[in-house]
């Protein structure tokens, strides 16, 4: 009911006095406190008022009244008129003056008018008028309205009892209790007392903040009121009894008025809730009121998502997070924590459904981007920015509700921090293989998660790392609440990591130590998963486009068929419905994701991640900046068990979220990214052992690989410029790449052989970015000179991947000229034509692939001919590379090339075949003064062939590749080849039969430097060499060795020598004579 539609009273007899006289004076003790009165009202008082001063502890008795056994009437005659209402006749307002004669009923309910003459307002008429307008009460039936138009609920109990006691027929301070009994009782049954109670609390409070007096008559007037008002609002809803009420769920709680605006005549406003709190301490019935209200609310509000009206409850817990006493005891409730499962924590906690909102929710995603297979994209650019701005204002809610609990105590703080903890630790199926959404909580719930416990971060996250120090390195020997016993560690087992957090550190973690690691947490099984779920959504796409697309195509088939093109149509709607639900999410996610403001708090919460790291494994106090003076590498070999034993995903999370960053949002990374992501990935890859994951490992080289991108107006990318001018890198960068090159050969998975070769790839691009800087071809020298073992280990991998992708390449390139010949047939069968084209696009990935790395590494080469020849030739390394440019150049200009290798739209494999042969070409010209290297190019027995090097040269003239000083260059070395292989094949005949101690046994040469093996075999240290950068195994007996096992063998090496010697100066004794002989003849 409206509270300005005030019930009329229907005359006749007044309500059962004793009754009420019963239920007051339970009521007595539940107020409390005195009712401030004058003396002529103490005198007076009507029966079952309150006592002047009335004990908290005991209840007082009501006072009775003698009364007829019949209900007398109501007399509505006024009392005789008191000298203050004279002397005020601005009490006509309010109450009848006492010049007025007695009105007729046909007139009792009109105001009175306005006096023509203006007197000072007695206390008594002051406190009539105010506590009628306030309660639009009246004890005057000749006043049924107030100056405001307002109607009054007539009073006749007190009306009559005033009579009786002859005092005025005016409301008090005195009376106003028992005056708000009767009003109650007087409100409908069907309607809450708090419709009535509660704007009467508004006016209260609004009457109350116009006297400007803060003592005396008048204030104790509004002092009053307020009490009782607010005492009989918690009284109508946490004691119904004391008005003659049943309960009833429906009107015994605050949620109605929560709900509304404190604008709102019904709406809670602060000053209630504050009154309210003080009393909690008095009647534990108050705070139970206010806890179950938002239980209330918050199961409510579980059940609809961003497409309902969802605001009032979200501004309901914003009120509340004004009052910390509010926050404290939500904390406490049963409710606020309680066990529940992943999903059912966010409907089941008292903040679960307040995170649970999303526009990653089913409906909301729909309303975004309905019809998403045909919807434009510049509409889902606008979708994505609309769903951007609304989830960032809930975000904001949502962290000044978070905030206020964190902020309440340290008892609310720590029950808070267990429930984001036990978010955490019962979503570990969120980063499973196949997530199953019914077992995990929502996206959208977990992107909150994450997004508040990044803001908790921001206060430490200052730029000058600061606070660092802060977080506690012991964190998860004390009682952390992240639980990690599951967690892959990132170079642990199971039983020593179990070792080492069962050996426990005394003391507490403090604040920063907790928000730091439920935020790392949060990042693993929140926003990363997310990131992660984008990868299998394109997979799915992708999947769904297929399917549809073939299910199309046989329309055609089963039309004449009425069963089968139902079953099909039905298939096809299905997969449609699939489709366009995981392209919406993949907007929605999208949307969410790409947010710049949240991207850039991630991405400064994850510098503070790598800074902490690497003050961790170098125990040392480095900030971005002090790398050379701070970072020693290599590491010490002892790994650190407070790092070897942390979760993987501590590191993963960097990685993942900057890769993340630079393949959608780089243009935030140029300003917020510093020179601790260069140190963390030169610092991991020059001392990889510190990391059990191979996949791991390369992830750092990827960063660094997507640090190189081209971006704006950073030609060499975010990272480029700082890799090619800090000191740090220069100094360990390139022995790092080197070393992960070696080390990727093998990575353990099934896929690793193919793996190794994107890493190369990847590896490459930063080499050849920072290649301009010649610092890195001394160091690429010095390696060879210092390191030889580990530099020929290095180009041994180098000239494997060059023979081996290149000739894959040109293997799938020739069976695609081979497919294309074959699709030119007009009279293939559907059947046939489909099955070869569909191998044609399987083997053009290939190809494509290959060509790519093929491309790359003969790229290398050339830079590191170019720069360090003479490590080229070295005895381990020279043959196997002239071997590798001698086949590839037959394979490229072979006579059987220009047929088997002409495919169609070259391009379209980064197939350049002149371009190859060119480098090829290069790789020679900058071994050209090696007489060794020219030696072993004419040795090479199965691929050097003098017609295929005049074949190159006339390729490169007509195709203008090279200049003409280069072409004659080119020539010349043909030449000094020529001469080369003639000596050779001399010696060969020279030497006749090998000895069979001095020939290799494994490659059938003649010995130059024999070493005996474990195996007690004999080889040739360059034969070994090579056999162990392969195979780390001894050839004879298949045992481990290295190639410190290999013990030389000097007597026999001088035999071999002097044998030799013997040979060829018999060999040109020989040929001298045979020379005298012809002279003579």
């Amino acid at each position: 009911m409206d509270p300005n539609e005030q019930p009329s009273w229907a005359g006749g007899d007044a309500p059962d006095k004793e009754k009420m006289e019963q239920i007051r004076a339970r009521r007595l003790a539940k107020l409390g406190t005195s009712t401030p009165a004058s003396s002529k009202s103490d005198e007076n008082k009507a029966p079952g008022s309150e006592s002047s001063n009335p004990s908290r502890t005991s209840t007082p008795k009501p006072q009775t009244t003698s009364t007829d056994s019949s209900r007398p009437k109501i007399n509505i005659t006024p009392s005789a008129p008191s000298s203050s209402s004279t002397a005020n006749p601005f009490t006509k307002l309010v109450a009848k003056t006492e010049n007025q004669s007695e009105p007729s009923s046909s007139t009792a309910g009109r105001p009175s008018p306005r006096p023509s003459n203006s007197q000072p307002e007695s206390d008594e008429a002051y406190a009539d008028r105010v506590l009628s307008q306030i309660f639009r009460i009246t004890v005057d039936p000749h006043n049924m309205s107030n100056s405001h138009g307002h109607r009054l609920m007539f009073l006749p109990n007190l009306n009559q009892e005033l009579n009786d006691s002859g005092e005025p027929l005016k409301l008090s301070a005195a009376s106003l209790d028992q005056a708000l009994m009767e009003a109650a009782g007087a409100w409908p049954q069907d309607k809450p007392l708090m419709h009535y109670f509660l704007p009467c609390w508004k006016r209260a409070v609004k009457t109350a903040t116009q006297l400007k007096v803060t003592e005396g008559p008048r204030f104790e007037v509004h002092s009053e009121a307020k009490r009782l008002c607010m005492s009989n609002c918690l009284f109508a809803l946490t004691m119904p009894d004391l008005y003659g009420r049943e309960p009833d769920p429906r009107h015994d709680t605050l949620v109605p008025y929560l709900l509304k605006s404190i604008q709102d005549e019904n709406g809670l406003c602060f000053n209630f809730i504050q009154e309210a709190i003080k009393r909690f301490d008095d009647d534990e019935a108050i705070p139970t009121l206010f806890n179950d209200a938002m239980v209330q609310i918050s199961s409510k509000l579980g059940t609809l998502t961003m497409n309902d009206d969802y605001k009032p409850y979200v501004q309901a817990m914003l009120t509340y997070a004004r009052f910390p006493r509010l926050i404290v005891n939500l904390a406490k409730h049963p409710c606020f924590n309680m066990a529940q499962s992943a999903p059912g924590i966010e409907k089941h906690t008292l903040l679960g459904p307040f995170f649970r909102l999303s526009p990653l929710q089913g409906e909301a995603v729909k309303s975004y981007f309905p019809g998403p297979r045909t919807i434009e994209k510049s509409k889902i650019s606008i979708a994505q920015d609309a769903l951007r701005m609304v989830l960032r204002t809930h975000q904001e809610d949502l962290w000044v509700i978070a905030n206020a609990f964190i902020r309440a105590g340290v008892d609310t703080r720590s029950r808070t921090l267990d429930w984001f903890a036990y978010i955490m630790n019962t979503n570990h199926k969120r980063r499973g293989m196949r997530v199953d959404p019914r077992e995990v909580a929502s996206d959208g719930f977990m992107i909150n998660v994450t997004t508040i416990l990044d803001r908790f971060c921001e206060p430490f996250m200052d730029n000058d790392f600061s606070k660092v120090d802060k977080i506690d390195d012991n964190y998860f020997r004390k009682q952390p609440r992240v639980n990690i016993k599951d967690e892959t560690k990132i170079n642990a087992d199971q039983a020593h990591s179990d070792n080492f957090y069962a050996n426990k550190v005394p003391g507490e973690a403090n604040f920063i130590s907790e928000a730091f690691f439920l935020t790392l947490a949060a990042h693993h099984y929140g926003s990363e998963a997310c990131n992660s779920q984008l990868k299998g959504l394109d997979r799915d796409l992708r999947y769904f486009e297929n399917r549809i697309e073939l299910m199309e195509a046989e329309r055609p088939r089963v039309a004449n068929v009425p069963d089968q093109a139902q079953r099909l149509e039905a298939s096809i709607a299905t997969h449609v419905r699939t489709l366009e639900h995981a392209l919406a999410k993949k907007y929605a996610i999208e949307g969410v994701l790409l947010d710049e403001r949240m991207q850039s708090t991630s991405l400064r919460f994850m510098r503070y991640v790598a800074v902490w790291l690497l003050r961790l494994v170098t125990r040392s106090k480095y900030k971005p900046g002090l790398e050379s003076s701070e970072i020693k590498l290599p590491l010490p070999a002892e790994i650190p068990d407070v790092f070897s034993c942390l979760p993987e995903y501590t590191l993963q999370n960097i990685v993942d979220n900057f890769t993340f960053l630079f393949k959608w949002i780089p243009k935030i990374l140029p300003s917020a990214i510093g020179d601790e992501m260069i140190a963390l990935c030169v610092t991991f890859l020059r001392s990889t052992e510190y990391i059990k994951n191979p996949y791991l490992k390369s992830s750092l080289v990827s960063l660094l690989f997507s640090s190189t991108w081209p971006l704006m107006h950073l030609k060499r990318g975010v990272l480029g410029d700082q890799l090619v001018g800090s000191k740090f890198a220069n100094e360990h960068l390139l022995r790092g790449l080197m070393r992960f090159y070696i080390e990727c050969e093998s990575t353990g998975a099934d896929s690793a052989f193919y793996d190794k070769f994107n890493i190369r790839y990847e590896i490459f691009q930063v080499i050849k970015c920072v290649w301009v800087n010649d610092h890195y071809k001394r160091q690429l020298t010095q390696e060879s000179k210092v390191n030889k073992q580990f530099f020929v280990q290095f180009v041994h991998m180098l000239l494997n991947d060059a023979i081996y992708v290149l000739d894959e390449a040109l293997t799938k390139l020739t069976k695609i000229r081979s497919l294309e010949r074959e699709l030119e047939d007009r009279f293939l069968s559907p059947e046939d034509r489909q099955k070869k084209d569909e191998e044609l696009q399987q083997l053009a990935t290939t190809a494509k692939s290959f060509m790519q790395l093929s491309n790359e590494t003969l790229e290398m080469m050339k830079l590191f001919t170019e720069a360090m020849g003479e490590a080229f030739t070295m005895p381990e390394i020279v043959s196997r590379l002239a071997g590798m440019l001698n086949y590839n150049l037959e394979t490229l200009a072979g006579k059987k090339a220009a047929a088997e290798l002409s495919v169609s739209n070259k391009d379209k494999y980064h197939f350049r075949p002149v371009q190859i042969i060119s480098d090829i070409v290069d790789i020679y010209l900058n071994l050209e003064d090696s007489s060794v290297f020219i030696d072993a190019v004419a040795a090479d027995g199965r691929s050097y062939n003098p017609e295929v090097l005049n074949r190159v040269s006339q390729i490169l003239t007509s195709k203008h590749q090279k200049e003409q000083t280069e072409i004659a260059r080119w020539d010349k070395l043909k030449l000094k080849f020529i001469d080369a292989k003639l000596q050779l094949d001399q010696a060969d005949l020279d030497l006749g039969e090998i000895p069979g101690d001095f020939e290799d046994p494994i490659m059938g040469d003649l010995m130059t430097d024999p070493v005996l093996l474990p195996s007690r075999h004999i080889v040739d240290r360059s034969t070994i060499v090579q056999h162990l950068l392969s195979d780390r195994k001894d050839p004879f007996t298949r045992q481990p060795m290295t190639i410190e096992d290999a013990i030389p063998q000097p007597e026999l090496k001088e035999k071999i020598l002097q044998w030799r010697d013997e040979k060829i100066k018999a060999a040109r004794e020989k040929m001298k004579n045979e020379a005298m002989d012809t002279t003579e003849g």
